[in-house]
């Protein structure tokens, strides 16, 4: 018989998962989300609507197999091909993951790095090389959890800032409401629209979850991913109003600036805060998960000398970007549209392991499971080989 549900265990769940909403609420977020607004206005609004719900379909496909096996998905994914199949299979989801990691980290550090900026006016450089460092420091000795978590509550402390100064956007709510559901792709926009959906339904997440999920129950895990992503999504469609507050060119100290204004100074602060611990948080999180998915998928052993070498060499990639100098913003858009690009090929992968009856048996995917998941996989293969088209083309 299934456990069941408590009150208390409910919210232990949902406390739980919440680290899931906090890894994509980082700097590819505010940023994805706010220029969504200050460009197209609502415009892309539904983009949220369908990455929220992706997210939640995706990440509880994962973690049910963790539950219904005992494994994670690397592993079950692995053991589901034999001989040299098996082995390429998972260098190739190894390095799709690998290479989405290393992108998300050029966003994550260039978002941290904006952040201290903002607060302290040193030269870019500078707090690159100090944010790497604590980034390396903190990943060697494995205390990351803890500093994670507290910055995830400062991130979710900006998102009711934004809450708060989307109330003063120019929509009604029956205009929002159509929007949420109503798809529209704007001329020139498709590199954000991929870009909204790989910075909400984050690629290594699913790897990343799927390891931390064994101890839980069905409807533990179900409660828990329903309301810490929706949560989550509702912070990104604020911050695609507040976005609309911009009238010029997005840009992190005029985001500031507007918050300041409707708020007072200290929201303002909140915000460089807000955005350095995303970021800071987000480049503990990517490294680790490139390193977690080696070890589920090739079987690195964890904190071995492999094991450290792939998350220093993911750290590495976004320091570098930091001290190239390079402009934030372009880049974190661009790093979260190859992120949304890359999804349809790993989430193939997990859609055959969850039909797999000998496998999952009676916890293998529904009809309506399978329907919700193929929607997602189609719109992201149908918008990925789109963008990659355009990029041909031109």
């Amino acid at each position: 018989m299934p456990k069941s549900l408590s009150f208390r265990a409910g919210l232990g769940s949902i406390l739980f998962w919440s680290v899931i909403s906090a890894a994509f609420i980082g700097p590819g977020s505010v940023t994805a989300c706010a220029i969504a607004g200050s460009k197209y206005e609502l415009q892309l609004l539904w983009v949220l609507t369908f990455a929220t719900l992706g997210t939640v379909w995706l990440q509880e496909a994962a973690s049910r197999i963790t539950i219904a096996t005992g494994r994670d998905l690397g592993q079950v994914i692995r053991q589901s091909y034999s001989g040299k199949t098996g082995l390429w299979v998972a260098w190739a989801l190894f390095l799709a993951i690998f290479l989405g990691c290393a992108a998300y980290q050029a966003g994550n550090i260039l978002g941290a790095v904006a952040g201290l900026s903002l607060m302290t006016g040193l030269p870019a450089p500078t707090l690159t090389v100090v944010v790497g460092l604590v980034c390396v420091g903190l990943l060697w000795v494995g205390s990351t959890q803890s500093l994670a978590n507290f910055l995830g509550v400062i991130v979710f402390a900006m998102g009711g800032a934004f809450v708060y100064v989307a109330f003063g956007a120019p929509v009604t709510p029956g205009a929002v409401a159509k929007a949420l559901v109503v798809p529209n792709v704007p001329s020139g926009s498709l590199l954000l629209v991929n870009g909204l959906i790989g910075t909400t339904i984050v690629p290594y997440n699913l790897f990343f979850g799927s390891s931390i999920s064994p101890s839980q129950s069905l409807s533990d895990m179900r409660l828990g991913i329903w309301v810490a992503v929706i949560l989550g999504g509702i912070i990104s469609v604020v911050l695609l109003l507040a976005g609309m507050l911009i009238p010029d060119d997005f840009s992190y100290p005029h985001m500031a600036t507007v918050l300041a204004e409707r708020l007072g100074p200290w929201a303002g602060n909140l915000f460089a805060f807000g955005l350095f611990a995303a970021g800071f948080a987000s480049s503990l999180t990517a490294p680790l998960a490139a390193a977690i998915t080696a070890q589920s998928l090739l079987g690195v052993p964890k904190n071995s000398p492999v094991f450290r070498a792939i998350w220093l060499a993911v750290l590495a990639t976004g320091v570098t970007f930091g001290l190239l100098n390079v402009t934030p913003i372009p880049v974190i858009v661009a790093v979260q549209a190859i992120n949304g690009i890359l999804l349809p090929f790993v989430t193939v992968f997990l859609w055959r392991v969850v039909n797999d009856r000998a496998l999952l048996g009676e916890h293998r995917n529904s009809v309506s499971q399978n329907v919700a998941m193929g929607f997602v996989v189609l719109v992201t293969a149908v918008l990925g080989g789109w963008n990659v088209w355009l990029a041909l083309a031109s």
